[in-house]
């Protein structure tokens, strides 16, 4: 494993691992002048593999969840391996995250590295070849994934970070406010399954139009809340292209992290599997709410869902998937 180290201060400075492609530190100036760690991660190998957190890593071959690990494409069945109550969760029981990637290029701003996933990886059908490139440019840290495939397959890549403006091992992003850029949500079962179409997230807790704290939201007694035990949900985010998804706020650093996508949908977890069994870089343990994922990518189990955006990629087309952290100076004191 490698740690492959990209911008400089005062500027963004982001660590990656090759283990995972994985984004192991993300330094910035706060909008109060200190720099921070503003991810979470773990101290070695030994704890990044024993964990089942996700932390960082980039997501796939298929980011989020497909039910039962079973789909259909081109009118053959599909089964993939399962590793979350009966559904296929990140790729399965040894997705990308969890994988040694090749350094393609390593300058002193941008760090590009690939991947191969062969014909049956997980049950995925198709050679599958993926690269993913991290840019620090100004305030912003951009995330490039690509791939290619030489037999019809799925794909849907994402990057795992887990988010806290106050610094790694600051304790919980509660008192973080959050804005998603979405007239809708998608309800899910008690495994984190779609129950059928997109829900208005008026009049719920879901509705972060509007600067919300999070600590209040993921204690409401919303059905969906209380049986996620906080947010685990895909939300419609408005327009298309790359646009702005959501903003994260700190007042007390008086920072904020916009996240910016070209994908449909954004995955917001706020980390409510962490249960202090896992070590981060800061020597502390991380527990529930110590975080937020904000996670770009296609629909959960949209392979079963022929009427959203399709997964399918097939040979001579090329999956893009852009992802950017611009960090600005908050407007809060």
């Amino acid at each position: 494993m490698r740690l492959l180290t990209i911008g400089a201060a005062p500027g963004p400075v982001a660590e990656v691992l090759t283990l995972g492609a994985t984004v192991h530190r993300l330094l910035v100036t706060c909008g109060d002048g200190e720099r921070r760690n503003v991810v979470l991660g773990h101290p070695d190998v030994e704890e990044r593999l024993a964990s089942g957190d996700y932390v960082g890593g980039t997501i796939g071959r298929y980011a989020n969840r497909i039910a039962a690990g079973r789909f259909t494409l081109d009118g053959r069945d599909v089964e993939v391996g399962t590793n979350d109550r009966g559904n296929s969760l990140h790729g399965g029981p040894d997705g990308f995250h969890a994988r040694l990637w090749d350094v393609v290029s390593h300058e002193a701003d941008e760090v590009v590295l690939s991947l191969v996933s062969p014909d049956g990886d997980q049950g995925f059908p198709g050679e599958v070849r993926v690269s993913v490139r991290y840019r620090v440019e100004g305030e912003v840290v951009g995330v490039t994934m690509e791939a290619t495939t030489d037999a019809a397959t799925v794909v849907n890549l994402t990057n795992h970070a887990y988010l806290n403006l106050d610094g790694e091992g600051a304790g919980t992003v509660d008192g973080h406010e959050l804005t998603v850029e979405a007239d809708e949500f998608t309800p899910v079962d008690a495994t984190g399954i779609p129950l059928g179409d997109h829900a208005p997230v008026a009049g719920t807790p879901f509705d972060l139009r509007a600067p919300a704290l999070l600590g209040p939201v993921v204690r409401t007694e919303h059905p969906q809340i209380a049986d996620a035990k906080g947010i685990d949900h895909n939300y419609v985010v408005q327009g298309s292209g790359l646009r702005r998804a959501a903003v994260l706020t700190s007042r007390a650093t008086r920072t904020s992290a916009e996240v910016w996508t070209d994908q449909p949908g954004l995955q917001v977890y706020t980390a409510n599997g962490l249960d202090g069994t896992r070590r981060g870089t800061g020597g502390g343990r991380y527990r529930q709410g110590d975080g937020v994922a904000l996670e770009p990518q296609l629909f959960p189990d949209s392979p079963n869902r022929p009427e959203w955006p399709s997964a399918v990629l097939r040979p001579g087309e090329t999956y893009v998937a852009r992802l950017q952290w611009r960090f600005v100076l908050s407007s809060t004191t």
